[in-house]
């Protein structure tokens, strides 16, 4: 059972997403994620996407600790219907919409978005199938849409090897948590 660590609706429960077609991120990854950025000073204030979000639950937990705008981009019924009550829970706490789930695939909605979307935070789970064609493909359309001192931070498999970044992003770090492995990235 997933849960929001910290911040103002810290210990929350979440609703997860029915069935095993989705990889939860573990409270320790996720505390190690949270921990990191945290130690950046990137989340205060922060507009932050989560792409392939699953329930959601980086992108609320990311507005339990300050972000200012949260949007969750998922494609299938059920985990969207997991972030939309995962939303709707975090909304209701905070009292306001910081959180927006768009139901679609990360392409389209990358490829949709008005030139000038910027953030400063961006949360990437992808499937661990997921090639790294389209993985950076992915990358390269997000690039334009980064701030300035952004972080992109990439969970993939420990198994997998570093992806060729393209143009326009770079690794600067990167740790290792059992089958976990997450690629801190920012834009140059």
């Amino acid at each position: 059972m997933s849960r929001i660590i910290a911040g103002a609706a810290g210990g929350t429960t979440l609703t997860s997403v029915p069935g095993q077609a989705t990889r939860p991120t573990t409270d320790r990854v996720k505390e190690a994620l949270f921990s990191r950025l945290d130690a950046y000073n990137v989340l205060a204030g922060a507009h932050v996407l989560d792409l392939f979000a699953g329930s959601g639950s980086l992108g609320v937990e990311a507005a339990s600790r300050g972000a200012a705008a949260v949007d969750l981009v998922e494609s299938a019924d059920r985990a969207a219907a997991a972030c939309r009550a995962n939303a709707d829970a975090m909304n209701q706490v905070l009292g306001w919409t910081c959180v927006r789930v768009h139901r679609s695939k990360v392409e389209t909605y990358l490829n949709r978005v008005p030139e000038d979307a910027l953030w400063d935070v961006v949360l990437m789970d992808p499937p661990y199938p997921l090639e790294d064609a389209p993985l950076v493909t992915i990358l390269a359309t997000l690039v334009p849409h980064l701030a300035g001192g952004a972080v992109v931070v990439l969970e993939r498999s420990s198994r997998s090897g570093e992806p060729d970044w393209p143009d326009g992003i770079e690794r600067f770090a990167d740790k290792k948590y059992g089958e976990t492995r997450l690629w801190y990235l920012e834009p140059v």
